[in-house]
């Protein structure tokens, strides 16, 4: 770059032969006394050195010479002041570039540096020649950096030191030596060129954005040093760092051409900081859609708080991915658990609520909270600290009542708890390392079509993915693993969970979730649950088993299809509900549908099954669940049945159970054949007018015998004389104290052998 060039600027003063009145005697401002009129100055016609030039003689400790022409300061533009002097009589002194800085406004700049080194004169005769370097940028070799301020500079020299000599200068030559500074074929810019300080004081912001707009499509260079930033900066050139930059908390800076991980952490100089600034650009600007961590792990010093990152930021729906790349959380008291503990008063009228609360001013939003009456993964989406209430996740199913309560808050990799809303945000192709120290993800409290797609979540402290409210509508996780930190310990000794839901319309499919307490606690309905691995074992001989799919939801209108379920069970509750009995104001249990698993368990207790329906409250029945074409095997020893009725708080009512097909499922080292209807033979030898059939322990559930499809004749059925009857019999159900047995009654006493098929509900 060449200003003489490109800006058809004249940068070189008049010779002194021109006139003297083009040069002061002080600053070079307008009205300033002229060489023109001193009596101590003359021009010289034929010095044999340098022609015609300006003999002074100095009378004052600072002699000055200053062009009255303004030479314009321009960014990027580098100008170099020389001048040759010799002493020719009289007592020697020393000379120096200097020069005069002023503003827009035709105002002195005060505080710059306005003088260049100062070179003594020490013999007669002598040619010796000074020169400075004038520029914006603040670079090596500048000797004159006076940054963006001033518009023009008179420039000359002065004559220090003892008085009394006389000297001969040459006239003074002003060049623009851009090009020593940067390169022609070059194609990037130095902020410092555009008066960027880099001394972590001064805002350089104007700096960039100078430096910016002059790029012309090629990249900004920021030098070694720290540059201060005051104030949202949007950056449309690609940038590369050397030294880094120093923001406040607020502000925020897009690098739109460089929109990557990388670039952020060597800008921030820091993995940590760079990823919360990238995350508050992502959010805050919407050409960036995806935030690209280039293959780069992220070592993080301390959870990811997108609510603190960008506290303006109530909700958001634009598309946004996070992708290619691994978090790694680094051990420290950032990580740890905040624990509170309060009383506090539940009313089932207002389910979602928890008031009185003492200690509600402590309690983080995003904590679980613990205590009876409370089911698995309720959390405090929100809180009100003036009227001391909490707003809940779920509604608590131990009624009304003062009792104590417990809060813990984990410490996620990324935190949406303080964002309203957020919705269609895609987590793709990461290794979130939590490294037993931290959780995964928590979702913000409203939201929806937030994906997981090809992630590994490993070693979460506490949990995987957890919702404090709706932010995971639509939840989309596929082909993901999730690895528990409690791989070695019993089934019964865990606690983490690697994903909880509490509205509809879920997908999970073709994930692999290895030894967690639960792989996931579903509310809502409408999920989809299909070809994922789900493994909840452990070493140990005949050991406990649990579930690895919770669902709390009674009429859950869900499909788990295609599943390998390992070592782990389906539980099915009402758990979070304000009012866990059956009222006939709501659906029972209903809308399950399992189809086409593989079931498998070894060494385990006799009594695992793999679907348990747990009622919380009374009078509660199953209206509606499809178990076909699944196969169901155990190693290792036998189980008594695929599934089961945890009564542990209450029974389900077995008169009202309806729709419930058991078919096509394959049974292997089960000693009870479970089928809706099921098929029964019976063989009556003693003549008898009435038929008993023995208690029946193949219907789901243990359920009563309530209807039967048809009763076939698979021999003759005879009288005690062995002559053939005809006739049919004709059918009670519930019959016997467990109302588990069928009677068949005949017109009289016959014998025979008969095929029935029985239920144990009536479809509707």
């Amino acid at each position: 770059m060449n200003i003489a060039i490109t800006n058809g600027l004249l940068l070189m003063p008049p010779a002194f032969r021109g006139g003297l009145n083009a040069w002061s005697r002080s600053n070079g401002t307008p009205g300033s006394p002229t060489w023109a009129s001193a009596d101590n100055g003359a021009l010289v016609p034929a010095d044999q050195d340098f022609g015609t030039c300006l003999e002074v003689m100095k009378q004052q400790t600072t002699t000055s010479i200053r062009f009255m022409g303004e030479t314009p300061m321009i960014p990027g533009v580098y100008l170099r002041v020389s001048a040759r002097i010799k002493a020719v009589a009289g007592a020697l002194c020393s000379a120096r570039i200097a020069g005069w800085a002023g503003n827009g406004s035709r105002a002195h700049v005060n505080g710059l540096v306005e003088v260049g080194p100062t070179v003594p004169l020490t013999a007669y005769g002598e040619v010796v020649e000074i020169s400075a370097i004038v520029g914006v940028g603040s670079r090596r070799g500048v000797d004159m950096a006076w940054g963006t301020a001033p518009v023009y500079g008179h420039f000359g020299l002065d004559l220090v030191g003892a008085n009394g000599g006389v000297f001969r200068i040459e006239s003074i030559r002003i060049e623009d030596v851009t090009s020593a500074f940067i390169p022609s074929l070059i194609d990037w810019v130095d902020v410092r060129d555009f008066g960027a300080k880099g001394d972590g004081v001064t805002n350089d912001r104007a700096a960039f954005v100078a430096a910016d707009q002059a790029a012309n499509g090629g990249w900004i260079l920021v030098p070694e040093g720290t540059f201060f930033i005051n104030g949202n900066l949007g950056i449309n050139s690609r940038i590369r760092f050397k030294g880094t930059i120093r923001t406040p908390a607020s502000t925020s800076v897009s690098f739109m051409q460089s929109f990557n991980f990388p670039t952020y952490a060597d800008a921030f100089g820091s993995e940590t900081l760079g990823m919360k600034k990238a995350l508050q650009a992502l959010f805050g600007y919407t050409d960036h859609v995806a935030l690209d961590l280039c293959g780069r792990r992220v070592d993080l010093d301390e959870p990811l708080v997108v609510g603190n990152l960008a506290p303006d930021l109530t909700g958001f729906s634009n598309r946004r991915v996070i992708c290619n790349g691994s978090l790694s959380a680094k051990a420290g008291a950032a990580w740890d658990t905040g624990r509170w503990s309060s009383a506090a008063t539940y009313d089932p009228a207002q389910p979602l609520r928890l008031s009185n609360v003492p200690a509600v001013a402590a309690i983080e939003i995003g904590s679980r909270v613990i205590g009876n009456g409370v089911g698995r993964e309720v959390y405090v989406a929100a809180k009100d600290v003036a009227a001391r209430t909490l707003t809940l996740s779920q509604p608590l199913h131990g009624g009304a009542g003062t009792r104590s309560y417990v809060f813990e808050r984990y410490r996620y990799l990324f935190d949406f708890s303080g964002v309203e809303q957020l919705s269609r945000l895609n987590f793709v192709d990461l290794d979130l390392n939590c490294e037993g120290v931290a959780s995964g993800i928590m979702l913000p409290p409203k939201g929806e079509m937030i994906a997981l797609r090809d992630c590994y979540v490993t070693k979460p402290k506490d949990r995987g993915i957890t919702s404090i409210g709706r932010g995971c509508q639509d939840l989309l996780v596929d082909r993901c693993q999730f690895l528990s930190n409690e791989m070695d310990l019993p089934a019964q000794q865990r606690t983490t969970i690697a994903i909880n839901v509490n509205a509809n319309d879920v997908k999970i499919r073709d994930n692999r979730f290895v030894r967690f307490a639960h792989f996931m606690v579903a509310d809502g309905g409408g999920h989809i649950i299909s070809g994922n691995h789900w493994f909840q074992g452990d070493g140990s001989g005949e050991g406990l088993r649990f579930a690895g799919l919770v669902l709390t939801q009674p009429n859950v209108q869900t499909t788990i299809n295609g599943n390998y379920i390992d070592n782990a069970s389906i539980e099915w509750t009402n758990e979070h509900s304000a009012q866990p009995n059956y009222t006939g104001a709501e659906f029972s249990f209903g809308g399950l549908t399992i189809n086409g698993n593989t079931c498998l368990c070894s060494n385990t207790a006799p009594w695992f099954a793999w679907l348990t329906v747990k009622p919380y409250g009374t009078g509660h029945f199953i209206h509606g669940l499809t178990v076909t074409s699944n196969v169901f095997k155990a190693l290792y020893g036998e189980i008594d049945r695929i599934e089961r009725v945890d009564t542990s708080i209450a029974d389900l009512n077995y008169n009202n159970m309806r729709n419930l097909q058991f078919e096509g499922n394959t049974f292997n080292g089960v000693k009870s054949y479970v089928s809706n209807p099921l098929m029964l033979q019976h063989n009556q030898v003693t003549p008898s007018a009435a038929w008993i059939l023995p208690v029946i322990d193949g219907l789901p559930f243990k359920g009563w015998a309530k209807s039967v499809q048809s009763v076939i004749a698979e021999s003759a059925i005879t009288n005690s004389a062995g002559t053939q009857v005809e006739s049919a019999p004709w059918i009670q159900t519930e019959i016997g104290t467990s109302r588990r047995q069928i009677r068949l009654n005949w017109p009289s006493a016959v014998r025979g052998k008969v095929c029935v098929y029985a239920r144990m509900d009536r479809p509707q």
